[in-house]
């Protein structure tokens, strides 16, 4: 019994301790939390007396200030300096990176080492960034601000010129960035674009409810008052706090709970962020609304409604290579919304080959839509690959592929083409593949439409009767005021060193870091407290999930068939009238080309083949299309040398791989029919076989004598593929090429 009570006694004992220590520890986070608020406020004040200026961890210099152009706005171009451990290769073509405007500041793609700009300047290419400041110049229009990109691009261009620069849109910038290029197709390399919502209409209702907002305020209207309010400027602080509604548990909680939980690792990257997340930026009421009813609610980007000045904005004119970039965990540009739009604007694959465009997309697992631009991993993964990959997207035959990563076996960090510890495939997708990133299908998207329609009239009404009351009594000294009441301003401003009771803070955390007594893991009551935050975020994602469902079933009900789309029906998708269209093109596209399927010699043929080999593996590989520019190299010099004597140089590869794609989407067996009349002798065959086996190789799948391809090769040409890929007696240029091949 006295045992009982002695282990009794020692385990009470042993919980007080556990408990003082708990307390101590939660005391310390305390206050060293209320200091984290401190530093945040004092940084927001600081960064406001600088002027604002981008948050890049690079140096850089002003190439051209926007208020400088004819028609002036509050963009600037910025070139990066380059840094002695990552030289520059004036080979490679220069890189432009373009960051959002939509509540914050610019340099989220600069951000810190790992990041677009870190992996472009790694990989060696010349960098720029297009920056914004603060306000926008007065009467400041959309259109403004695409012509001072169109002279940044055109800059780069002409300091660069061997070729066109390559352009990085993040989120907003993306969209604007596809506008630009479809009116300025000339000017643009490739196009990345990241998170960027060029289909605001798509989505599912489960995981997308942010789209049905503009269905719950009546439509566009409610940009235009803010703006008014505003004196005629946009608060991005309105914006930034529409987005942090969207999750109210890591809002209110999550990401609080984060920092005071882990408080002696956390707060330098909590305060790094809260810098750019508390830089709130303007837009004039011409831009805000140009956006919110043109491009969100209007959905006209993708619609080919909208225009830039005189020119319509059609996204079938961007000629140059297309990557974009979304996430299955991005709440706010999902990938529907990223990807919607080339269902809409092509309607068929085929279509994208006739146009001979090139459209590659990827889609991560997990990553939100911030960790797009500004996870480390996303940076040393995603954006480092495509940086190493930009040449290889340009030789893409036209189509439309995913481009998938795979880890090699080896931790190789980059290999002898730089192509690092990642394997790349671009694998041939079709419209159905897309749709199927569309979890509850398309027919949602009609009630987005009656909604546009809705939002145009209540939007006229305002302009009409409520902004001549509005703009005669608010001035924009009144408004300049009442902005610095925004509740997160307020918040930022009164937990500063403005605040006398914050200023004596600061000792108290020093000290207390000094004496610092974190509580262990084990500790029972620090596992309480994290049980207890798992049950708040449980709660607030609950209530954030109740009131999404919410609104969007009273969305629907207004503006479903019984409401206001008994009035204004929908119209019908952009999709089922595009499609019928493209038939009609790739009806005339046959009638065309029907003569060509038996011209062009043996380029046309050594090309042909490749591209029957590459379609039916279903991929192509990173490694095989560099391959196939040194076999086409080496195909150059065998004409020059006279070796190939019935085939006149030069050869322009480019409209050669065009054509043959185009032929073989469109007549896809014929192609494979008439391969046989594209060599003049068997030597041609043999030849031709040696070139794409060599390329081919480097897959030993495809190397299987017993493959489709091998087959056909043989039964066409009459070669046996296998024997003409590794033969002894092979052209020494040839032969090089399997060097080329190892992993």
């Amino acid at each position: 019994m006295h045992l009982i009570a002695l282990n009794l006694a020692n385990a009470w004992a042993a919980l007080a301790q556990q408990a003082f220590e708990y307390a101590v520890d939660a005391s310390q986070r305390s206050i060293l939390y209320a200091d984290a608020m401190r530093k945040r406020g004092n940084l927001y004040l600081e960064h406001g007396l600088q002027g604002k200026p981008p948050l890049l961890k690079f140096k850089h210099e002003t190439i051209i200030d926007g208020l400088s152009l004819p028609n002036p706005c509050n963009y600037s171009l910025l070139h990066i300096l380059p840094e002695a451990a990552f030289p520059v290769d004036s080979a490679k073509r220069p890189i432009v990176i373009v960051d959002p405007r939509a509540g914050h500041g610019p340099g989220i793609g600069g951000f810190k080492p790992d990041s677009q700009v870190g992996m472009a300047m790694r990989a060696g290419h010349p960098v720029y960034f297009v920056s914004f400041s603060p306000r926008p110049v007065p009467g400041q229009t959309l259109v403004d601000v695409a012509r001072a990109e169109a002279t940044f691009v055109e800059k780069v261009h002409a300091l660069h010129p061997r070729k066109r620069p390559a352009i990085i849109g993040n989120c907003q910038a993306g969209w604007a960035v596809a506008a630009l290029a479809a009116v300025r197709p000339e000017i643009m390399g490739p196009l990345i674009l990241n998170g960027a919502p060029l289909s605001y209409w798509a989505g599912s209702e489960d995981e997308n409810p942010m789209r049905y907002n503009g269905g719950l305020f009546g439509g566009a209207w409610v940009a235009a008052l803010m703006a008014d309010l505003g004196g005629g400027q946009f608060d991005g602080s309105l914006l930034v706090r529409n987005f942090e509604s969207l999750n109210p548990a890591n809002t209110y909680w999550k990401k609080q709970y984060n920092l005071y939980s882990n408080i002696d690792d956390e707060e330098e990257r909590y305060l790094e962020f809260e810098r750019w997340w508390g830089g709130y930026f303007r837009m004039t009421g011409e831009e805000i609304e140009g956006i919110v009813a043109n491009l969100f609610i209007g959905n006209k980007l993708a619609k080919g409604t909208i225009s830039i000045g005189d020119e319509v904005v059609d996204l079938r004119n961007i000629a140059s290579p297309i990557v974009v970039f979304a996430s299955r965990g991005d709440d706010i540009t999902p990938p529907a919304q990223a990807l919607n739009w080339i269902i809409d604007v092509w309607g068929d694959e085929r279509e994208i080959v006739n146009a001979g465009r090139t459209i590659i997309y990827m889609v991560h697992e997990s990553i939100g839509h911030l960790g797009i631009f500004v996870g480390s991993g996303v940076a040393r993964k995603e954006h480092d690959q495509l940086m190493h990959t930009l040449d290889e997207i340009e030789a893409l035959p036209p189509g439309l592929y995913e481009m998938v990563l795979e880890t090699k076996s080896s931790a190789l960090k980059y290999d002898a083409l730089g192509y690092g510890n990642y394997s790349v495939k671009f694998k041939a997708r079709s419209m159905d593949d897309l749709r199927a990133l569309d979890p509850d299908g398309r027919t949602d998207e009609r009630i987005f439409s009656t909604i546009a329609q809705v939002s145009d009239i209540w939007l006229n009404a305002y302009r009409e009767y409520a902004r001549p009351v509005i703009r005669s009594t608010v001035s924009p000294a009144n408004a300049e005021i009442a902005s610095g009441f925004a509740p997160d301003r307020l918040e930022r401003i009164a937990s500063s060193d403005i605040n006398p009771l914050m200023r004596g803070l600061a000792v108290v955390a020093n000290q207390v870091r000094a004496r610092r007594a974190p509580a262990g893991d084990e500790n029972p009551f620090t596992a309480i407290e994290r049980r207890q935050s798992k049950h708040i975020i449980a709660a607030l994602e609950n209530f954030g999930k109740q009131r999404d469902d919410a609104v969007s079933q009273w969305v629907q009900a207004v503006y479903g068939p019984f409401g206001w789309g008994a009035v204004f029906p929908p119209e019908d998708l952009q999709e089922t009238a595009a499609l019928e269209a493209v038939l009609e093109d790739l009806d005339k596209a046959r009638a065309e080309l029907e003569s060509h399927l038996e011209a062009g010699g043996f380029p046309a043929g050594l090309v042909r083949m490749l591209l029957m080999a590459f379609r039916d593996k279903g991929s192509i590989r990173r490694r095989s299309i560099r391959l196939a520019a040194i076999a086409a190299q080496t195909t150059d010099e065998l004409i020059e040398s006279g070796k190939l004597k019935k085939v006149k140089g030069p050869v322009d590869w480019r409209a050669v791989r065009e054509e043959q794609a185009r032929l073989l989407a469109l007549f896809p067996e014929r192609a494979i029919e008439s391969l046989p009349k594209l060599f003049s002798n068997a030597g041609e065959r043999q030849l031709a076989a040696a070139i794409v086996g060599r390329i081919m190789l480097v897959d030993p799948e495809v190397a299987d004598p017993h493959s489709d391809i091998a087959r056909k090769a043989e039964e066409s040409l009459g070669v046996a593929f296998e024997s003409a890929a590794v033969g002894s007696d092979l052209p020494a240029e040839i032969a090089a090429i399997g060097l080329m091949n190892a992993e």
